[in-house]
């Protein structure tokens, strides 16, 4: 005959070679299972209204004696007592015409979807999904945006957490946590001390850190919003770093024949027939208004056959536009006097382009300056950047009268003419005209470098801003 279980009863059963299941007649359905581990739990077991045999575990036998203070659930470490009265509640509900069974499923699976979401949604693991599925198709700097949010993609596809970067700091913090107050601790640290996790090279204020991390945290908001991941952007309640101003240097014909000069003085090689590719890169960016990765990253397979044209893919230039480049015979000339790889045409590994554009500048700035000072003993050079070739290569073009519309077309830059209507229904690309620019541009640069006569004076320009 079936006995109402008592504690110590329960205390003293002892586990079998298989499950056993043990009746407890002081409560309707209610069982208590020892599990062949010494495992002792509680479970109830009824007909549904299917007809069918239903079972619910109701949760570990707690052997200590005492109660639980507050509602009893399902799952929780239960007494004797707790089971018998959590066994009345059930039935109780079941009267009512509750599905105890499936409401106790649907419970356990919106709390495992809660846990797989918080996990999904912690800072970390939105960052890899926002690099994995927006930066890296969609953006060509987006190893620079990860190293920005704390996450480093050097040494493979694999990302790792950089030390000190916001990865680290807000590793398992829920994304949606992340206030306006968090995002303008950062950027405020990022502005005076610098970007968590990255080297400062310069000490001070830096609005341009600050504006780095600010566009990189904004747009990964952005993204987690429209995916539905936070409900709001952050970063909408924090002012933007301003902007950095229009630069308008461009290298008057002095410093342009300077400039050439000490092209030769940056490339010292290391050993003997080592290759030396900065001074054609240089001067190459100086007759193309090329923009440095573009033309550091040149590969043989861009280039026809003859080698006057280079034709850059869409996926290599900042505007997803391809731009095809008729060379000039000068840049002929220093393209096939760059020993490169059997691809790359700027290589100093053999497998990456060429790279320590830092270092070669402040060489280049020291050459430039001692040429400078053997002309004009007291000659100072402002401070100036290897864009701003580009924006004096375009100037130089314009102030020898070629066409803004060739000009922009020469440097793959859509503004002006060549925007709106015009550039709609305009699609000639004028190749012969950009050829003669360039050309032309070229032979000026030239006759610089020559100190021929009859050159144009670019030192007061009229400056076109060059992106």
């Amino acid at each position: 005959m079936t006995k109402p279980l008592t504690d110590a009863a329960c205390r003293k059963y002892v586990p079998g070679r298989k499950r056993r299941r043990i009746r407890d007649a002081g409560a309707r359905s209610l069982f208590f299972v020892i599990e062949p581990s010494g495992h002792k739990s509680f479970q109830m077991r009824f007909r549904t209204t299917t007809g069918r045999i239903g079972k619910l575990t109701l949760g570990p036998y707690d052997a200590s004696g005492r109660e639980v203070k507050g509602e009893l659930a399902i799952g929780m470490p239960l007494t004797l007592a707790a089971a018998h009265s959590l066994a009345t509640d059930l039935h109780r509900q079941r009267a009512l015409g509750r599905d105890v069974i499936a409401d106790h499923r649907a419970a356990k699976h919106r709390k495992r979807t809660e846990i797989e979401n918080r996990d999904a949604n912690t800072y970390t693991a939105a960052v890899r999904s926002y690099v994995r599925e927006h930066a890296q198709p969609r953006t060509r700097n987006w190893r620079a945006t990860a190293q920005l949010l704390g996450l480093s993609y050097d040494n493979g596809d694999e990302p790792t957490t950089t030390k000190g970067g916001l990865s680290e700091r807000w590793a398992d913090r829920p994304v949606a946590s992340i206030d306006e107050h968090d995002i303008w601790s950062v950027i405020d640290e990022a502005r005076r001390v610098g970007v968590p996790g990255i080297a400062v090279r310069n000490g001070g204020l830096s609005e341009a850190r600050a504006r780095a991390l600010f566009v990189a945290l904004s747009s990964l908001f952005s993204w987690l919003r429209r995916h539905r991941r936070v409900t709001a952007n952050p970063c909408a309640g924090v002012p933007r770093p301003a902007n950095a101003k229009a630069r308008d240097r461009v290298l008057s014909a002095d410093e342009i024949r300077w400039l050439w000069q000490a092209c030769e003085m940056v490339d010292a090689p290391r050993a003997l027939n080592a290759p030396r590719p900065f001074a054609p890169l240089l001067r190459l960016l100086l007759l193309t208004g090329a923009r440095v990765d573009e033309a550091a990253g040149m590969t043989r397979s861009e280039l026809s056959d003859d080698g006057a044209v280079w034709n850059l893919p869409g996926s290599r230039t900042k505007n997803k536009k391809p731009h095809t480049v008729p060379l000039p015979p000068l840049a002929r000339q220093l393209i096939a006097s760059v020993q490169g790889t059997e691809n790359l045409i700027f290589s100093t590994t053999g497998t990456t382009p060429i790279s320590g554009f830092s270092r070669m500048k402040r060489r280049l700035d020291k050459a430039m300056l001692a040429i400078a000072k053997k002309e004009k003993r007291d000659v100072t050079i402002e401070p100036w950047r290897l864009h701003d070739l580009r924006r004096t290569a375009v100037t130089g073009m314009a102030e020898l009268g070629i066409r803004p519309d060739v000009v922009e077309l020469c440097v793959n830059h859509i503004s002006g003419t060549r925007a709106g209507i015009a550039g709609t229904y305009n699609k000639s690309e004028l190749l012969p005209e950009r050829r003669a620019a360039l050309e032309r541009w070229s032979l000026h640069v030239a006759g610089l470098v020559e100190g021929r006569d009859n050159i144009v004076d670019l030192k007061k320009p009229k400056p076109r801003r060059a992106r």
